[in-house]
């Protein structure tokens, strides 16, 4: 009965004493580092897809402003005098032009209905949100994986830790701290 009293005492003084935080830590560490690949892979998947959309839309916006002015721009370069009624085939063009235009004004109509103020500008702000989001999602992802690698190495270069590290979880290194690389400090550039 005592020894089963002495063994019960004994566990819970180690446990009370640090024994497992080095393992925990080392995997808050491991954890957090998985976190900041995720942000990684997160701006991997999301910038070209964010892009793509923008230039679309862009181009979508773009099509329907360039067949508006080209279509204006037929209707004005013709000579609309009394002669084109005698002539089937000025009025045929004349009413090719204007239907022209008033297809490429409907649908400037619709883009603006859905659309009030053309929002390719309103576009390009939400991408620019979604990329400084990105990355300070990758910035607080690192600085939790600096925050656990500094708890993991503080644990394992001091007392009691450093006993337990000896004794038992040698096999587990000093981690090193994320650096930024010498290119870091150049801002990225994202093309259109």
């Amino acid at each position: 009965m005592q020894a089963r009293i002495l063994a019960v005492v004994a566990t819970l003084c180690l446990a009370g004493c640090g024994i497992n935080d080095i393992p925990t830590y080392d995997e808050a560490v491991k954890a957090t580092w998985g976190q900041v690949e995720n942000q990684y892979q997160r701006r991997a998947d999301l910038v070209p897809n964010l892009v793509n959309t923008v230039k679309g839309y862009a181009a979508h916006e773009r099509e329907t402003l360039e067949a508006v002015v080209e279509a204006r721009a037929k209707v004005a370069q013709m000579n609309v005098g009394p002669e084109i009624l005698d002539d089937p085939a000025a009025l045929k063009a004349f009413d090719d032009n204007q239907a022209a235009l008033s297809s490429a004004l409907s649908r400037l109509l619709v883009v603006v209905e859905r659309y009030p103020d053309l929002k390719a500008n309103q576009n390009f702000l939400a991408l620019q949100s979604q990329l400084e989001g990105t990355e300070n999602r990758i910035a607080v992802a690192r600085r939790d994986f600096i925050q656990a690698i500094q708890t993991y190495n503080t644990e394992i270069r001091t007392f009691p830790g450093r006993i337990w590290h000896s004794l038992l979880y040698s096999d587990l290194p000093i981690r090193e701290t994320f650096t930024a690389r010498e290119s870091a400090a150049e801002a990225p550039a994202v093309e259109f």
